[in-house]
């Protein structure tokens, strides 16, 4: 399957039962470490989230494809790669977040998985269920449902897209010695 720099699906916004951005979401109400055990990756979706308070049915709610829209600092805490893994099981194509933990970021990159910063993201009237289509050359994300653009995100280095169409940073640097 060859993938696009352009990125379609339908957005899942996490957010409190206030509607409020939830802030600092760590790599354990990700993938809770009594589930460390799991090393399938296939297995690993139905966890997602399982440690977060009022997004414990979020593998329910997912579908194949879905982007996902985060606040401040996503991915803080341990380098635990099913935090990143889990979203690989259930199909989530693309995340937006204000920010992320630095080794969470580094990991999802090099899983493959891209990672965008848009730090007025939450901002945004955006609702989970909106058609989103994101460019990750340029940064634009445009909500398909409204026909509006929304704040920019960063775009993906040169690099990160690479690694993104190689499928991993281990497809990538086969390429690459492979001349």
């Amino acid at each position: 399957m060859t993938k696009s720099t352009i990125i379609k699906g339908n957005a899942i916004i996490i957010k409190d039962r206030d509607g409020n951005a939830i802030d600092d979401i760590d790599t354990d109400m990700i993938f809770h470490n009594k589930h460390l055990h799991i090393t399938n990756i296939e297995e690993m979706g139905k966890y997602t989230f399982g440690n977060l308070p009022g997004w414990e049915k979020f593998p329910e709610i997912a579908t194949k494809g879905d982007i996902l829209i985060v606040g401040k600092n996503f991915g803080a805490g341990s380098s635990r790669q099913q935090a990143v893994d889990c979203f690989t099981a259930l199909g989530i194509n693309l995340i937006i977040g204000e920010s992320f933990g630095a080794i969470y970021k580094r990991n999802a990159i090099n899983s493959g998985i891209p990672l965008m910063i848009a730090p007025k993201i939450m901002n945004e009237s955006l609702k989970t269920g909106d058609s989103l289509k994101v460019n990750l050359k340029t940064g634009e994300i445009i909500n398909l449902t409204v026909d509006k653009s929304l704040a920019l995100a960063e775009p993906l280095s040169k690099v990160q897209i690479d690694i993104y169409l190689a499928g991993n940073l281990f497809a990538y640097g086969s390429r690459i010695f492979q001349g």
